[in-house]
């Protein structure tokens, strides 16, 4: 496991109620110092509540479908594949995504590997990316049990890992965010870019789902 510090999916589905957050888990330590540190910047003139609405606005209307295009790129250009895995934050600049102070780092998924991301202390994501995290993914459920027993929670979510792969859990913190790069599923050769991005969803891009050809 890597340490540190630290349009989709609108339906529910049995694993959103597995790890659904509790209503303690709602704010948490986090989430009441955040408030507390919005309130201090707000009254002292850093931003104003309109600059921190407008703000929070944009992040609202990114879906994974940037992330998704992000990754169709990377199956059709090898040379933009190349820079994305080597420098992730300066990658997606081509698509007009900003990272600022956070760094992204794109894991490969292979034959060998299966990659899947957690934040074991709150909820660290690529939201300029993917937008707002799942419930599930801010649960204390799947938060602890991701680093414990990873194959056992991607069980729960439908993908079966073989023992002869590797399952490698990579926790984000707050200077650091990950994206998975799934793999290409076979059969997709003759499919143009656009058509490969309806095919990625968010969960295959936290790695808690695979992407199959379509039936």
């Amino acid at each position: 496991m890597a340490s540190h510090d630290h349009g989709d999916h609108d339906h529910e589905h049995d694993h959103d109620k597995t790890f659904q957050p509790d209503e303690e888990e709602s704010l948490g330590h986090y989430g009441i110092a955040e408030m507390a540190v919005r309130e201090l910047l707000l009254e002292r003139g850093v931003f104003t509540e309109d600059e921190f609405r407008s703000k929070l606005e944009k992040l609202d209307s990114i879906t994974p479908a940037l992330g998704a295009k992000v990754i169709a790129r990377a199956w059709t250009d090898p040379d933009f594949k190349k820079r994305l895995l080597e420098n992730g934050s300066e990658a997606v600049k081509d698509f007009g995504v900003e990272m600022g102070s956070v760094e992204l780092y794109v894991v490969e998924n292979t034959p060998n590997v299966h990659n899947v991301i957690v934040c074991t202390l709150c909820s660290c994501y690529p939201r300029p990316l993917l937008g707002a995290p799942p419930d599930w993914y801010k649960s204390r459920n799947y938060r602890s049990r991701t680093v414990r027993e990873p194959r056992k929670v991607l069980q729960e979510f439908g993908t079966a890992i073989s023992d002869d792969i590797e399952v490698r859990v990579h926790d984000s913190a707050a200077d650091l965010r990950y994206l998975v790069l799934p793999m290409r599923p076979s059969g997709t050769e003759d499919y143009s870019e656009e058509q490969l991005e309806e095919l990625v969803n968010r969960d295959s891009m936290i790695g808690v789902t695979e992407i199959k050809f379509p039936q």
